[in-house]
This record gives structure tokens, C-alpha cells and sequence, in this order.
């Protein structure tokens, strides 16, 4: 199929991740339209082949479907807001990071302006962009993600609808997100640690991979216990991770690392045996997690 047959795309933003789906498209061979403040960062990916739309309004004009892949949701109505008259009748998915409020507020304008909306998030880097493997997903107008799916999927091969809800992809993107930083932290730690005793952190890596792989697989067992709601039958207990705290404090001090990060964990710990869960799967420190319902 040549380039000629296949939907025109704009793309708004042109960060590290914008041009990376800009050039995703023009590899796929999609007529390209792209937008962005700084107009010289479109020079890299016009010299690929894409078109550079001067103003706003000409690059959403450009093209029955637009990819917004900006910081916020505030700073994609804020750049797509003088073009908001032209938005009417034509697909706008929006590929920025947010909450689920912030997904429903960007909708809500979206619709309002008469634009069909889809929401999504890429759960990789820039340079996987286009990869088989690479997972988008897409919450709300159906209509957008059916009419152009194949288009989206250009951006990776792994890409899934969640449903009719906008807020959705923002809602796992959260969801997943939030082991990212804990996740990091702990082993910038532990990079920190080996540094200490006159190693090299790349001589943790093999390691460190496969303790991730280890955690991947008790993922599922976690998920069916914490949706069944029963964690009276533990592989790991509250207990048995509160009891490795102390572990933490000695290797602080043997290795004068600043530990202070581990305090709200423990704590967690704490409270989930105070109610009664030490003997339970750690998986039961999500009950811990929920505040409690607001009283009538």
C-alpha cells in the first residue's frame, strides 16, 4: 500500500516521544503533518518527509486524525486552543501523561469543540516507538479506535482498547505507573551500595534483572489474591517483610546510605500488622492502602 492510500496524520508536539510517533508515521508511510512552539524541531523529521504546518489550526486542518503528544492535558488544550473550531468532525488522540480527572476535563473539552476523543498512554521509551512489542492503550470513542486502528498500531504492535471510558488509559497509566519510582529507587540504592565496597553497578544488573523476572511471575498470584480478597494463604508474609526492615537500618549504616525513603514503607508494614495482617500475603498491604469509606 503506498503512502498515498493510507489516513493523513498530524501530529502536535514534538518532544522526544512526539517525534518519535512523527517519525513512526512517516516511516509507515502516512503523510505527515507536524506542529509544534519551537518550529525547529520540526526541521529534523521535514527533512524525513514530513509537512511543517505553520500554525496550529493549518496542521489540525491537515488531517482527519490528530495525535497530541504534549506534557499535560492543560498544555494540550492550551496549544490546540485556537484551533478549536476546526477540531469539529475529526479524531483527536491525546498521548500526554495525566490523571483520570485531568483525561475526563481534556474529553469533555474535546467533545465539546465537537472532536471525536480517544485517550491513550505508551508504556515505553521514545526509541521503542514502533517496536511489535511496544504497548499503547486507548480509552474512550470507540468509533476512533475502530476507524483507526491500524494507523495507531504503527506506534506499536501491542496496542489494546480499554473502553468507552476517557479516562481509562490515564487510570492504568497510573496504576501501572506507580511501581516505576519505588522501583528505581530501590535499585539506585542498592547502585549506591555495591559502590560503596569499590564495585562496579554493572556488576548488579544480571542480578537485579532477575529479581524483576522473579517479581513478574507472583504478579498474577498477588492480583487473585487481592481480588478475591483472601491472603490467608501467603508465599511471603507482612510479617516476614517487616521483620527484613532492621536489615535495612544496618545496611544504611555500613554503607552511609540515606535510608529515610524506606520509613513510609515500614510504616505501611506497621499498620498492616497493627490490623492484623501479619500473618497474611504482603499482597494484603493494598487493604491498608484504601482509606476509608466517607461516613453519611
Amino acid at each position: 500500500m503506498t503512502g498515498h492510500h493510507r489516513t493523513p496524520v498530524t501530529v502536535v508536539g514534538l518532544g522526544s516521544m512526539g517525534s518519535a510517533l512523527a517519525e513512526a508515521f512517516i516511516d509507515a508511510g502516512h503523510r505527515t503533518t507536524v506542529w509544534n512552539r519551537t518550529a525547529s524541531k520540526a526541521v529534523p523529521l521535514v527533512s524525513k518527509g514530513a509537512v511543517q504546518a505553520q500554525r496550529i489550526d493549518e496542521a489540525v486542518a491537515a488531517s482527519p486524525l490528530i495525535v497530541a503528544c504534549l506534557t499535560t492535558y492543560e498544555s494540550t488544550i492550551e496549544a490546540l486552543e485556537p484551533a478549536a473550531a476546526t477540531l469539529k468532525g475529526r479524531a483527536l488522540v491525546s498521548l500526554n501523561s495525566g490523571s483520570p480527572a485531568g483525561a475526563r476535563q481534556m474529553a469533555e473539552w474535546a467533545t465539546g469543540h465537537g472532536a471525536r476523543y480517544l485517550d491513550g498512554a505508551i508504556k515505553n521509551v521514545p526509541s521503542a516507538v514502533g517496536a511489535e512489542d511496544t504497548l499503547l492503550y486507548y480509552g474512550g470513542d470507540n468509533t476512533v479506535f475502530d476507524e483507526f486502528t491500524s494507523t495507531l498500531r504503527v506506534l506499536g504492535g501491542d496496542t489494546v482498547y480499554l473502553g468507552a471510558d476517557a479516562d481509562l488509559a490515564a487510570l492504568y497509566e497510573m496504576a501501572v505507573g506507580g511501581t516505576l519510582l519505588p522501583a528505581l529507587v530501590g535499585f539506585f540504592q542498592g547502585a549506591a551500595a555495591v559502590q560503596a565496597r569499590g564495585l562496579e553497578v554493572a556488576s548488579m544488573v544480571r542480578f537485579s534483572i532477575k529479581w524483576f523476572e522473579m517479581i513478574n511471575s507472583v504478579l498474577p498470584v498477588f492480583a487473585e489474591e487481592i481480588d478475591r480478597g483472601d491472603y490467608s494463604k501467603p508465599a511471603s508474609s507482612v510479617s516476614l517483610f517487616l521483620a527484613g526492615a532492621a536489615h535495612d537500618e544496618e545496611l544504611g549504616k555500613e554503607a552511609n546510605l540515606d535510608m529515610e525513603w524506606h520509613k513510609p514503607f515500614h510504616d505501611l508494614l506497621k499498620r498492616a500488622v497493627e490490623a492484623g495482617y501479619g500473618d497474611h500475603s504482603i499482597s494484603a498491604l493494598t487493604e491498608i492502602l484504601k482509606n476509608p469509606a466517607p461516613t453519611t
